[in-house]
């Protein structure tokens, strides 16, 4: 991708690009959800999975 930035032309890797914005739209999250620590991390998947389990479980 290019975009043109006055009078030269900027060349950008849109992976990155993606990742730039991703990371922007996240900034604050884990601060909205508490999440202090790593181990808060480790939990909140834990948790995540259980309840990805549970559905599975419940669908067939």
């Amino acid at each position: 991708m290019g975009a043109e930035k006055e009078d030269r032309i900027e060349i950008t890797n849109s992976a990155m690009e993606v990742l730039k914005k991703v990371q922007n739209d996240m900034a604050g999250e884990a601060e909205r959800l508490g999440l202090k620590s790593e181990e808060d991390i480790v939990n909140l998947v834990k948790e995540v999975r259980r309840e990805i389990k549970q559905e599975k479980t419940e669908n067939k």
